[in-house]
């Protein structure tokens, strides 16, 4: 444990950058096996749309980056953090930091994009995607991923979770960010199973429906316990799914300029 916990401390940044690749890749190569969709994907003007929002969370990330070197600097020096309150085994302080860090994260960033109308504006886009694959899972307005890493900074803070615990979970969380979105179709018993703990394919596709209430369901992002816990999980007939959003214009979800300009534009409850 203390050689995997080295590992992480130690590694160069741009490992991060190869990570994203590496999911991504996989999880293309999965989708074309094995699509849950057919039709409409892989186009040339949504693939680069959504690439280019995710050069945009590469360099967000390097000022989050700064911030978050900035908060360990300060942190190593406190005492502060719900992990200084208990002594126990390094793999249950990182399965405590798991669990905390996605539910923070994770689940309470989500619901607040969805709950709180400014920042509904800024989640817009990603959820204006119509062809919802494994690329939609970095396209984010710089706005909404600057917010979503606000609540990861508070976790880090709330916690004092160790460095590499922290770059643990930002690893499994991008792995589970590809694998929720990828247009993939596994047997309907294999992801109802997996959705029992972990969030599933087929459990974020309902998320992704272009009306509410399924727009407003299924939260999570690595766990499915939170939205069992507070009644935001539901799992239904995945072939009723239809991707968008019924307050944008789906002409549109590919138009780069429209979709940097929508949170500006689009208030989040008519169509523009």
């Amino acid at each position: 444990m203390e050689q995997l916990i080295s590992f992480f401390t130690d590694m160069p940044d741009y490992y991060k950058l190869i990570w994203i690749v590496c999911c991504l890749s996989i999880a293309l190569i999965v989708e074309s096996i094995t699509p849950l969709v057919r039709g409409g994907f892989r186009s040339r003007q949504h693939m680069t749309t959504n690439l280019v929002f995710l050069s945009f969370v590469v360099g967000c990330n390097l000022i989050i980056g700064a911030l978050t070197v900035g908060l360990y600097s300060w942190l190593k020096t406190s005492e502060w953090g719900l992990l200084n309150l208990i002594d126990a085994p390094l793999w249950v302080e990182l399965l405590i930091s798991l669990l905390v860090l996605d539910f923070i994260s994770q689940y309470c960033a989500h619901w607040s994009l969805h709950n709180f109308k400014p920042l509904w504006r800024l989640h817009l886009v990603h959820h204006s995607d119509t062809h919802v694959d494994a690329s939609t899972a970095l396209r984010l307005h710089p706005l909404d991923y600057f917010v979503r890493e606000s609540f990861a900074i508070l976790a880090v803070f709330i916690l004092n979770t160790p460095l590499a615990f922290y770059i643990i979970y930002r690893f499994i969380t991008i792995a589970f960010t590809h694998f929720i979105h990828a247009n993939i179709r596994l047997p309907l018993t294999l992801d109802k199973a997996i959705s029992l703990v972990f969030v599933s394919p087929n459990t974020h596709k309902f998320h992704h429906h272009y009306e509410e209430p399924l727009t407003d369901a299924n939260y999570g992002n690595i766990f499915s316990i939170w939205d069992r816990l507070f009644g935001t999980f539901y799992y239904g007939d995945i072939e009723k799914v239809k991707y968008g959003l019924d307050v944008t214009d789906e002409k549109k979800a590919d138009n780069l300029m429209h979709q940097l300009l929508m949170p500006f534009i689009n208030n989040g409850r008519e169509k523009v």
